[in-house]
């Protein structure tokens, strides 16, 4: 046997992290799409609450 057999590295906890930081970052943009997705009906419910909030004063 030769004595210069070099052993390979294990990447597997470099794939690992790469596979978990790759996950984490598409998690986050499917959430902010969501976010942009809903933002027209939030604008329309805060404009409906805002029509709905009138003060009505009574005169004597």
């Amino acid at each position: 046997m030769s004595a210069n057999v070099e052993q390979e590295k294990d990447y597997f906890w470099i794939y690992l992290a790469g596979f978990t930081i790759a996950l984490v970052a598409i998690i986050a943009m499917v959430k902010l799409s969501e976010n942009e997705k809903y933002e027209p009906i939030k604008q329309q419910l805060s404009e409906e609450s805002a029509q709905m909030n009138i003060r009505v004063i009574k005169e004597y």
